[in-house]
């Protein structure tokens, strides 16, 4: 594994250190139960979704914190883009069940929800007066992510992304308090995710390394994380959708969306994310499929500020020979991603119409991320990149 995965100890830049501890390996999973232990587990939720049941996962883990003498509490109600009404049933069991630490399995929805459970348990509701940064008043309890995608990165991130139940409007909520201790990442447990899922989390996964490393929050700690990621997820996506068994491939996926989550810990997103986040709660479409339809258009629209940085990341992985700039390079990469899982690349092609985009524009405009692209949008703007990728 080492031809794709550096060791662990040259992940991160020279003299930082995360907040988040990370256990890596195959079987690594086997190891929650000693990890949750040392930070002083006893009585553990572990929240999942019942989509993982068939996988086991779930199961493993649960297994392994019981045979390391914990008593464990499942929450299994997670689902993809959680809202308020999910957390809120979550902290419901944590309380009935006087936890003391919580473990998350699965992707970012479980993770997000796991950070949601911990605000609300600890410091009380309702979920919105966390919206923002550094607003739990109180200690929150120790957490562990497994996760089993290569996608997010919430593992690396301090903040749960929370949907309104009754608006769906997504909330950014934010504390360092609210950090993984531990992130455990297994490749083996990325096995077993279907193609599209493989696709759409690694589409996200580039996507938090390509905004983070021009975002005008950036710096060189966040484009040295950024960076790294890159180079691991850009040459092997495309490797995993071809051979969904390359556990190698998968590997560096797994450690390259790590690092890309810490990069967004350190510096912040773009328009990618603000054009994409209206796009799920309106029209319900996956957010690494609206990241990646919007993506390319946005990489194009910010050629004029950060061309220069564009450069550097098509440097690590240019074809030879290449006639485009780098920034369409960078843009084309994103949309064959795309094709090559066999998914729409048109807001058209999934029935999306002109008449929306007004709408979708002023939603995509209160967004928070949109204020940290490096070309400063308006409405206009905006209306203009859907309509380039309608």
């Amino acid at each position: 594994m080492r031809d794709m995965v550096p060791e662990q100890a040259a992940w991160f830049p020279p003299g930082y250190v995360p907040p988040t501890r990370v256990v890596y390996g195959e079987g690594a999973l086997d190891q929650v139960g000693e990890a949750t232990r040392e930070l002083g587990g006893r009585r553990v939720l572990l929240v999942t979704d019942p989509g993982l049941e068939e996988a086991g996962h779930p199961r493993r883990a649960q297994a392994a914190l019981e045979t390391a003498g914990l008593e464990v509490f499942v929450f299994d109600g997670v689902r993809e883009n959680p809202t308020t009404h999910h957390v809120e049933a979550g902290t419901e069991i944590a309380a009935r069940h006087q936890i003391d630490s919580l473990v998350a399995v699965g992707g970012g929805s479980a993770m997000d929800c796991a950070k949601g459970i911990n605000f609300l348990y600890t410091n009380g509701g309702p979920m919105a007066r966390f919206q923002g940064n550094g607003r739990a008043e109180k200690p929150m309890l120790p957490s562990l992510a497994i996760p089993t995608t290569a996608g997010t990165g919430s593992e690396g991130q301090s903040y749960a992304l929370i949907a309104d139940a009754k608006t769906h409007v997504k909330m950014a909520c934010g504390d360092k308090k609210c950090a993984f201790r531990v992130a455990i990442l297994d490749p083996l447990v990325t096995l077993s995710q279907p193609a599209k899922v493989t696709a759409l989390t690694g589409i996200d996964a580039i996507s938090h390394a390509l905004e983070s490393y021009v975002c005008t929050r950036r710096n060189d700690l966040s484009q040295a994380l950024s960076r790294s990621a890159w180079k691991l997820l850009g040459p092997n996506l495309p490797r995993v959708l071809r051979q969904p068994s390359d556990l190698k491939a998968r590997a560096a996926m797994q450690v390259g969306a790590h690092l890309a989550g810490v990069a967004i810990e350190n510096a912040m997103l773009g328009a990618a994310h603000a054009c994409a986040n209206p796009l799920t709660a309106v029209f319900g479409l996956t957010h690494g499929h609206a990241v990646g339809i919007m993506l390319p258009w946005v990489i194009r629209f910010n050629k004029e500020a950060v061309a220069s940085l564009y450069a550097e990341l098509d440097g690590d992985l240019a074809d030879a020979g290449a006639s485009e700039t780098a920034p369409e390079r960078l843009a084309q990469r994103v949309t064959a991603l795309l094709e090559e899982a066999e998914l729409p690349v048109r807001l058209g092609d999934i029935g999306i119409s002109a008449s929306s985009l007004p709408s979708l524009a002023e939603k995509a405009l209160s967004q928070w991320t949109v204020r940290f692209n490096p070309r400063p949008l308006d409405q206009q703007a905006i209306r203009h990149l859907y309509t380039a990728a309608l």
